[in-house]
């Protein structure tokens, strides 16, 4: 007898809906950033509140929106971005495992604040790997195109039990200035003196060019001192890039492994999940710490 598959359709999606995991790391040397999921500690939750191995795909949902419906009966669990959550008209909180029947489907709504949202179902969605990895990057184009209404997603069999665990209460997503660690970077003293003051005393804000790859800040300018071209070197998540004259741009998770800007300095890796989720129009200030 064969094996029955079992599965979930896109019934209604937002924004963007992309199947993430934990990236592909060790991969720059080719051009390829680690991408995988932009909010790592909301993406490990999900999987861990259904009972999944680390690593497991889940989907990324960018400002809600996403409807999907199971053909078997399941759990889920969605994290990140604080979104209304209903299955068949009952409420269920975020960061808590959800019991699905086959046939129900899972609603998300808009979220009250920040912007990724993460869903895990038990067993993890069967995708195929490229260099190791399912997830899908936007800027280089590997992994699976983003979800589209419609689109069936073969789900693999548990490995382990549902942890027995109601909710896990997480710090929420505020809609006010977001405060972000940073270290001095690489190319600083390509800036005249106040350049970093600025950076570390000033306010900033999101604007709307903003996506998985990166996000344009406004604010003060960081005046340089050096004028000469910059050869292409690399580039990290988390990278402060400061184009002459330019908005400053802060790297993500689908970031270009190289680039040819002054990086004036560099997130901590603690303060990358809280970038993630930032909106166009919140404000952000960066404070300074050591390496």
């Amino acid at each position: 007898m064969g094996r029955q598959t079992r599965s979930v359709t896109i019934t209604a999606r937002g924004p963007q809906v992309l199947v993430q995991d934990s990236g592909r790391p060790g991969y720059a040397h080719l051009g390829v950033a680690a991408a995988g999921a932009a909010d790592a500690p909301s993406y490990s939750l999900a999987n861990r509140l259904v009972g999944n191995a680390p690593g497991t795909a889940c989907l990324e949902v960018t400002l809600g929106g996403l409807e999907l419906t199971v053909d078997h009966t399941t759990w889920v669990a969605v994290t990140g971005a604080p979104t209304p959550v209903t299955v068949g008209g009952r409420a269920f909180w975020v960061n808590q495992p959800v019991p699905l029947r086959a046939g129900q489907t899972l609603r998300l709504g808009t979220p009250s604040a920040g912007l990724r949202s993460y869903v895990a179902i038990r067993g993890g969605f069967r995708v195929d790997q490229v260099l190791e990895s399912c997830s899908a990057d936007t800027m280089s184009g590997l992994g699976p195109p983003p979800l589209e209404v419609g689109d069936v997603l073969e789900v693999d069999r548990p490995a382990g039990p549902v942890p027995s665990v109601d909710s896990v209460p997480r710090p929420g997503h505020g809609s006010g200035p977001v405060m972000l660690d940073a270290v001095v970077g690489p190319r600083a003293d390509w800036f005249v003196d106040g350049a970093l003051k600025a950076l570390f005393e000033s306010p900033f804000e999101v604007t709307s060019d903003a996506n998985r790859v990166g996000v344009r800040l406004s604010g003060p300018p960081l005046p340089r001192r050096d004028r000469r071209e910059l050869s292409s070197e690399g580039v990290v998540c988390g990278s402060l890039q400061a184009p002459p004259g330019g908005r400053v741009t802060l790297f993500l998770a689908d970031h270009p492994v190289t680039g040819g800007y002054p990086v004036i300095a560099v997130l901590r890796w603690s303060s990358i999940p809280a970038a993630a989720q930032l909106r166009p129009g919140q404000a952000v200030c960066f404070r300074r710490v050591r390496e």
